[in-house]
């Protein structure tokens, strides 16, 4: 790569992860962050420069750009980080990539598009687990029903989260659910609808989330009514349920803070054996008004392993063969099948 790539919050649990991978291929990213205190470690352990700098202050972030070609943020919740970072991308024509799986934030970056096309930079939040796999399974869905009119997406992974993955959930406690009903992105109960997917020993109990596809999906395949759910025990499920009287507490800002302070303290994320020993099982359906569907699965290696996988390369992709300016989903700016060169990731046809 003839430009910088910058991995801003490197510090961070997946930011690391995707730093020291860097290093393995062979590249040599700058590692980016507000805490000195963390990043100054990693910079030394990996021989990489560093450059510390809060998002605050517009020229100020965007004097941190200098020299740079890509961002791509990692520092979680998106949903104060991406703002403040793509304006700065914007202003200086610096290709945006994030690892978010916040529909708000995805209709953030998309509202760019023109702004994008117009500076000549890609703009593709969403290239790790949130949301390449589901977002690619989607496109092959719709290659293979392209009347359909209806999506439902699921996932079942283990292994945990990562803080910033916990922080973004309690956030999602206090948006609520949502789902994507005849074109139009709209709020429901969380945990709303419950189903299972799979068959025999392999069938899963799954409850809808607000996952990004809510969002994506509809733009990498305009698909009007999309459900998103993950599989979880019957147990968690009944435990959503009851956490919907928390949602008005939530709204007043110092439950969430405290809640939020609690995951700093205790989650740390999956370490490397619990990574190598968890997979995950993707589930796509399709189906058009005529009573026609379509089925794929595809099974990947843990979230956190395929999001290194996916972002590293899609980073590379833009640097070396940059298209054309403007906002994209995964699959738009890969391609639908892009998923399927990544390692360890297996299409599977139902039964």
């Amino acid at each position: 790569m003839s430009a910088q790539l910058m991995i801003y919050g490197a510090n961070g649990y997946t930011g690391a992860l995707i730093a020291r991978a860097a290093v393995r291929a062979g590249l040599k990213p700058l590692l980016a962050g507000r805490s000195r205190e963390t990043l100054e470690p990693l910079a030394r352990e990996l021989g990489l420069h560093k450059r510390v700098f809060p998002l605050l202050g517009a020229r100020s972030i965007a004097a941190s750009l200098d020299d740079v070609g890509l961002v791509l943020n990692c520092a979680g919740p998106f949903s104060a980080t991406c703002a403040p970072l793509l304006e700065a991308c914007l202003a200086k024509r610096v290709h945006y990539l994030d690892i978010t799986g916040e529909i708000d934030v995805f209709a953030h970056c998309h509202a760019q598009h023109e702004r994008a096309q117009a500076a000549g930079i890609v703009v593709a939040p969403g290239v790790g687990f949130d949301v390449v796999p589901t977002d690619c399974l989607a496109a092959m869905l719709k290659a293979r029903l392209p009347r359909a009119d209806e999506l439902v997406l699921a996932f079942d992974g283990g292994g945990g989260m990562s803080p910033g993955t916990a922080k973004t959930s309690v956030e999602g406690l206090r948006k609520g659910g949502r789902a994507r009903i005849h074109g139009r992105v709209v709020e429901v109960p969380l945990a709303w609808k419950v189903r299972s997917f799979g068959s025999g020993e392999s069938a899963r109990m799954a409850v809808t989330i607000p996952w990004g596809d809510v969002y994506t999906a509809f733009v990498s395949t305009g698909i009007a009514s999309i459900e998103t759910y993950m599989a979880m025990p019957p147990r968690a499920i009944a435990q959503i349920r009851r956490m919907r009287w928390l949602r008005p507490l939530l709204r007043f800002g110092a439950l969430e803070a405290w809640m939020k302070k609690r995951i700093e303290t205790k989650v740390r994320g999956p370490d490397e054996a619990k990574r190598a020993a968890t997979t995950t099982h993707v589930w796509g359906e399709v189906r058009s008004a005529d009573g026609s569907e379509a089925k794929l699965e595809l099974l990947t290696p843990n979230g956190y392993t395929l999001t290194v996988d996916a972002a590293l390369a899609i980073a590379r992709r833009v640097l070396e063969q940059p298209p054309a300016g403007g906002y994209y989903t995964p699959s738009r700016l890969m391609g639908a099948e892009f998923v399927l060169s990544l390692p360890g990731v297996r299409l599977v046809e139902p039964a």
